[in-house]
């Protein structure tokens, strides 16, 4: 079968299809069931499709309904065309008024306003407030004021003479560390107590993980010399009262002892630096601020010390459950240490043949002991009101 041949591009009735629109014109076109207008778009990829439009002699357009909308150029000018809502779109006669939305609905009545709180914050400002309330009741997040980690603050510490009451080391595998042991040898040598510790231990102690095998307890508060405190006791001209702790170990004992001290009027306390708590951040927590005021000396010998004082003229009264003196009989005048024991053994054999007398509480309960702060509370209270 031959094929057709291409109509001319002139004729109007064979014009190719394909994805070419035609212009809205005057023509017979102008009743095609699309009803759509649009330019010709001659840049189609498929302009040159051999179709024809065959869509008028289609017997389907014929049964379907035109959905198509009228030209624009159709439509009737605004002023006449009729409103969706039945409303006239016109120009609105002068001298009348635009109606009031909603007139001729019912209304209702209108509810009176609230009385509002003066000076009534609003939510954000509220907000604000209680968190800065809440700011300033949380604790600072820092460190422990008596403990230091790491090698270089701990030997700076040393270095700059800082008291330090106990050095916590790791436990040493292999070959030591020069550094590490230089470390200790220098700890010890300031009077500091080294325990070596498994490590794990002192992750578990470490605030800032990173304790480089070594942790320092420091003294919260400076301590004195023995020597400074007696020269001043001697220049205010009056008598020595002092009260030398053997080996106390709870810190709040301390601290306790330290508020009785300032209470009653006692020069200084006297610790020894081994085998005792020392003035830590417990210490002065339970001090309630005594620990400002009364001064600490901590010796490296308790029995040198005594032997001493003993010579300067000091009377030495040991306090025991087993003493036969009294302690409302005891002589207390004169310049006098007063020695308190520890929590559990009380004074040692050693310090107990250097005292000069023992004293006793009298006990008339069940109980046959008394705690270290309350016991050493009431010796030194009695004390202090023989010595005038």
């Amino acid at each position: 079968m031959d094929r057709p041949k291409r109509p001319e591009s002139g004729s109007d009735n064979n014009r190719p299809r394909g994805n070419f629109r035609p212009t809205r014109s005057s023509d017979s076109r102008s009743n095609d069931s699309r009803g759509a207008s649009s330019s010709l778009r001659s840049n189609s990829p498929r302009g040159n499709d051999s179709r024809s439009d065959s869509r008028s002699s289609d017997p389907r357009s014929s049964a379907r309904p035109a959905t198509g909308r009228p030209d624009r150029g159709d439509r009737p000018s605004a002023p006449g065309r009729p409103s969706v809502t039945g409303r006239p779109t016109g120009p609105r006669p002068q001298g009348t008024a635009r109606p009031t939305p909603g007139a001729g609905r019912p209304q209702f009545a209108s509810r009176p306003d609230r009385p509002m709180r003066p000076d009534f914050p609003s939510a954000v400002q509220a907000t604000s407030e209680l968190f800065s309330a809440v700011a300033q009741q949380a604790p600072a997040e820092s460190g422990s004021p008596d403990r230091l980690e790491g090698r270089n603050p701990i030997q700076e510490a040393i270095k700059a003479g800082r008291a330090i009451n106990k050095i916590w080391v790791a436990k040493r595998e292999g070959k030591p560390e020069p550094l590490l042991s230089r470390l200790i040898a220098q700890a010890k040598e300031a009077g500091a107590i080294v325990m070596e510790v498994d490590r794990r231990v002192l992750d578990q102690m470490s605030e800032t993980h990173g304790h480089q095998g070594i942790i320092a307890q420091v003294a919260a508060h400076e301590y004195v010399e023995l020597e400074d405190l007696l020269s001043q006791i001697r220049e205010r001209g009056e008598k020595p009262f002092l009260v030398l702790l053997d080996d106390l170990q709870e810190s709040y004992n301390l601290g306790s002892i330290l508020r009785i001290a300032d209470a009653a009027g006692v020069h200084g306390v006297i610790i020894p630096e081994r085998r005792s708590v020392g003035l830590d951040s417990a210490v002065a927590k339970a001090s309630a601020g005594a620990i400002e005021h009364v001064p600490v000396a901590r010796v490296g010998n308790l029995t040198q010390v005594i032997l001493q004082l003993k010579e300067e003229g000091f009377w030495v009264a040991g306090t025991d459950s087993e003493g036969t003196v009294d302690y409302h009989k005891a002589d207390w005048t004169g310049p006098l240490v007063i020695v308190v024991g520890s929590e559990g053994d009380g004074i040692g054999q050693q310090m107990k043949k250097h005292c000069d007398f023992l004293v006793s509480i009298p006990m008339h309960g069940q109980v046959n002991s008394l705690n270290a702060a309350v016991a050493a509370g009431i010796v030194i209270f009695e004390a202090a009101a023989h010595r005038g």
